[in-house]
């Protein structure tokens, strides 16, 4: 394939566009670059960096036969119905999850020369053998803490072959965060709503290590858990506050591995942390996309 002139690629559900982030760190170069999201903020973000992005709209209104030849389709189809953690999880059928289907309508008409499908490690057998069989290939499982200082369990169905899991870099949450202390090693994986910063939240992340937090207060970080829960009893919210603090936007962006300021710098606090939640992480993506399988091909 001849890419002096760039590949041209479709990204569906592309959120802050981190696959085309991915190909610009590599170097690889880009002709035209097809998105199909519908939240503005996202889209506010790729439109930032990316002013070339080509914006297709709702995935359900893609047409296909107005497309050159794509070599490279990426998709992640919303994943709230398909993790087992959400207790209210109704599979490929719900109406979010099932837009996977509109993927592979489009995946089946375009016919790229490589696709990658990245989505929850935690979703059912059921589901993960029937988007298996239906894309042809099976998924290769990589956790994002390998490669940044976050949880993020992930599965990555593609036909670039012999894809390995990435050598652990051994990057530690205490480095990632600007200041306080930290009681785990990782983070818990990045969700797009952070616990309330109350004496509640903190109890939420201590009972379900669930959300985000930095301690303020070194001794109080070293405590166990149970001895925590014991000292904040009869704390005020207010005196709890001082115990803790809600990760920053730049810290999630690291999370993400993201360039610090990427999504911060262009989105306020709250819309920035639903985006940094819902993305990709950058240097998985890099790491699949920067197999000789795939560049070699794709640099012919």
């Amino acid at each position: 394939m001849n890419t002096k002139k760039g590949i041209n690629v479709l990204s569906l559900f592309d959120g802050i566009s981190v696959a085309q982030l991915a190909l610009k760190q590599l170097n690889i170069p880009i002709n035209n670059y097809y998105a199909s999201e519908i939240d503005k903020n996202p889209i506010k973000v790729t439109q930032h960096h990316f002013p070339g992005t080509i914006q297709l709209g709702d995935v359900r209104n893609v047409d296909t036969s107005e497309l050159p030849p794509i070599d490279l389709m990426v998709f992640g189809s919303p994943c709230q119905n398909l993790t087992v953690l959400n207790s209210n999880r109704r599979g490929l059928n719900s109406e979010n999850s099932g837009l996977f289907y509109e993927a592979l309508r489009i995946l089946q008409e375009v016919k790229p020369k490589y696709f990658l499908m990245e989505n929850v490690g935690s979703m059912s057998k059921q589901d993960r053998k029937i988007i298996s069989e239906l894309l042809g290939v099976e998924p290769i499982q990589i956790n994002s803490s390998l490669v940044g200082p976050a949880l993020r369990n992930r599965l990555y169905w593609t036909n670039i072959s012999n894809i390995t899991i990435p050598t652990d870099n051994k990057i530690i949450l205490q480095k990632s965060i600007e200041n306080g202390w930290m009681d785990k090693r990782k983070a818990n994986a990045i969700l797009t709503k952070n616990v309330p910063y109350t004496r509640n939240g903190l109890i939420r992340y201590l009972t379900r290590s669930i959300g985000q937090i930095v301690f303020l207060n070194k001794d109080f970080c070293y405590e166990s858990k149970e001895r925590k829960l014991e000292l904040i009893e009869d704390m005020t919210d207010d005196e709890v506050k001082q115990l803790f603090r809600p990760f920053t936007t730049s810290e999630l962006e690291r999370m993400q591995t993201l360039p610090v300021g990427y999504v911060g710098e262009i989105l306020k606090k709250t819309p920035s942390h639903h985006a940094i939640g819902n993305s990709f992480t950058l240097e998985v993506i890099k790491h699949i996309l920067s197999h000789p399988d795939f560049n070699t091909t794709t640099n012919e």
